[in-house]
């Protein structure tokens, strides 16, 4: 195991472990005593992300069955530290075997090989495998938050070339991302966004996607601005995700083409509380919650390891050499990214909650 990654100040998690090692852990500090959360509560969403739960996800069998080590009790958090861990049971290091000294494209092999002197079979510890972690500690994070009744929801918004270009409701995200493959929430276009994944995995190839997410019931005047406001948290606890490039919250890039009058959200009074008519701001502004959802959409790379002939070096003898990766990989990691952005962004959500408990 290696030693712990930490994120957090007031609900703060430290994951340790890697792709290849005995497991994957996380240890959680400042989840309150009585929070209702459970073995299933985690078992549920490592099922969503668990790999090998269709044709379209790597054909790695893990089980990542739960083992609770310490911090709950006959279903609710003692107030102490959460101690979760999923072992490793399907790891198969002889899939890398030909590697070696050789860096994979588009993998952390080789900046990580000039930094530890050596290249992890499976990634180590830089391997999607540790998002399992995510996921632990974002369905204890989740718990919390809906007890204040704070709900956090994503959905795949697009994969490869096929996108969701219309609104999509908060309740078609909690009824549909789940029911098919792809984890989308715009069902109409499953069946195309799954043809996407198979044709990149048939040609060896692979695919990116882009997840959005949403987080309602966040009282306005959450947060801080500046250097701690609330698109901080989240983009610092996104891009722990591998594969996450790019991150853009409410209208995003696509807000830089439009005029001030399109995307100002012209204020309103809607159930006797202050609203906006648009979310263009995303449910943030100055850094603080406005009391609408807030709204972020994260892109992810084509998954890099594919089953092409890649052009690489040889580290030891510093010459070309071509590589062909083998193993068991997923053709589009944004599809088992959905229920990792959905907890990652309770973790941060929930950071920013008990941090202003604390003011």
């Amino acid at each position: 195991m290696t030693k712990p990654f930490s994120f957090g100040e007031k609900f703060r998690i430290s994951v340790s472990g890697s792709s290849h090692g005995k497991g994957v852990g996380v240890q959680i500090n400042g989840c309150p005593e009585g929070v209702k959360v459970g073995e299933k509560d985690v078992k549920l969403w490592l099922g969503r992300r668990k790999p090998g739960k269709s044709a379209l996800s790597s054909g790695r069998k893990e089980e990542d069955r739960a083992i609770v080590l310490s911090g709950i009790r006959n279903g609710r958090a003692t107030g102490g530290k959460i101690s979760l861990l999923v072992e490793n049971k399907d790891a198969i290091s002889k899939h890398y075997a030909n590697i070696g000294l050789v860096p994979r494209p588009g993998h952390a092999d080789y900046p990580s090989y000039v930094k530890y002197g050596k290249i992890e079979p499976g990634g180590g510890f830089f391997s999607g495998r540790m998002t399992a972690a995510f996921v632990m500690a974002g369905a204890v994070a989740k718990k919390l938050l809906l007890a204040r009744k704070i709900r956090t929801m994503a959905y795949a918004r697009q994969i490869g070339k096929v996108k969701a270009d219309r609104e999509i409701s908060e309740r078609e995200i909690l009824e549909n991302t789940y029911a098919n493959p792809v984890h989308t929430a715009a069902k109409e276009l499953a069946g195309a966004m799954a043809r996407q994944v198979e044709m990149a995995r048939d040609s060896g190839d692979s695919v990116g996607g882009i997840v959005e997410c949403r987080i309602t019931g966040v009282p306005a005047g959450t947060g801080e601005p500046m250097f701690s406001s609330i698109e901080s948290g989240i983009a610092r606890a996104v891009f722990a995700i591998p594969g996450a490039k790019g991150i853009e919250f409410g209208s995003g890039f696509a807000g830089s083409s439009l005029l001030g009058s399109q995307n100002n959200d012209a204020f309103l009074v809607k159930g006797g509380r202050v609203a906006t008519r648009t979310n263009n701001s995303g449910g943030i502004l100055g850094g603080l919650a406005t009391g609408m959802p807030i709204a972020f959409r994260v892109a992810f790379k084509p998954t890099s390891s594919i089953f092409k002939v890649q052009q690489s070096v040889n580290l030891g003898t510093m010459k070309p050499e071509k590589l062909r990766i083998a193993g068991r990989h997923d053709s589009c990691i944004a599809i088992r990214a959905v229920p990792v952005v959905e907890c990652i962004a309770a973790i941060a959500i929930a950071d920013i909650i008990l941090r202003a408990d604390k003011r």
